[in-house]
């Protein structure tokens, strides 16, 4: 089998040339990074379980009409997507205060916000990818104000769907971060969410005791990493109950097979 054409490789995923024109193949790793990659580790599993996460995710978003860049999962740790131009901010939506906010401005952890709030990062490992305002996308053109009027409209509808469908399975999405790509089609280009949508990059906190099913908890040195990936994957009802049996790892998988 050929070797396959690396694109780009990232903290947690490598693009691969897709199989047709526009298409690439999107593996999860299971490298964890934190507080721009100074922390780094590996959860073990958490690319599988991401990889399926976000295709659940990204499909009931796509059934309410979002347009997004996932075509079709092909394996434990690949799915295909289409290829986007990635506009260079990311996209956080905060429900609750945690994180960066809480130490920005002094608000308790856990304090529900009055309204949804939507802040902006620029996209650049090297600066630590810092918080701007929409008068500094305008200013350098990282995308246009029809464009931005369309993450921000697809922000708020992913927020409002998002946050029901946790609310149904006892989970409380207190903030996530999104990234959106341009489609091109012909001379022409329109606006798609990107990247992925897991515990990677959302603050899923527990609504009754608030435990943490997060990468928070690789952050934080909580522990209980895997656990926490493979409870929202239960509760979204991708792994069955119990479901210790559930290959996370194919290598381990096959060399236990092998045995």
């Amino acid at each position: 089998m050929a070797r396959r054409r690396q694109i780009y490789e990232g903290k947690a995923k490598i693009l691969y040339e897709g199989p047709e024109p526009g298409t690439l193949i999107q593996y999860f790793k299971d490298d964890a990074t934190a507080f721009n990659a100074q922390k780094r580790g590996t959860i073990n599993g958490k690319g599988v379980l991401n990889n399926r996460i976000s295709e659940h995710v990204f499909t009931l978003l796509g059934n309410i009409g979002v347009p997004h860049h996932f075509i079709r999962r092909l394996n434990m740790r690949e799915q295909l997507i289409r290829q986007v131009e990635i506009v260079p901010i990311e996209v956080i939506v905060r429900n609750v205060a945690a994180g960066t906010l809480s130490k920005r401005l002094g608000i308790e952890e856990g304090t529900q916000l009055p309204r949804t709030l939507i802040e902006y990062c620029y996209k650049d490992d090297a600066l630590g990818d810092p918080l701007v305002a929409e008068e500094h996308i305008a200013c350098f053109s990282w995308c246009s104000q029809d464009e931005l009027h369309d993450i921000q409209d697809m922000a708020i509808r992913i927020n409002d769907f998002m946050s029901g469908m946790f609310a149904a399975v006892g989970i409380r999405l207190v903030d996530f971060k999104l990234e959106f790509g341009r489609l091109y089609e012909g001379d022409f280009s329109r606006i798609i969410l990107a990247d992925e949508i897991s515990p990677d990059g959302c603050r899923l906190w527990d609504m009754t005791t608030n435990e943490k099913l997060d990468k928070d908890r690789f952050r934080r040195d909580l522990g209980g990493e895997v656990e926490a990936y493979q409870e929202v994957a239960r509760r979204l009802g991708l792994l069955p109950e119990g479901g210790d049996h559930t290959v996370l790892d194919l290598d381990s998988h096959r060399k236990k097979r092998d045995k």
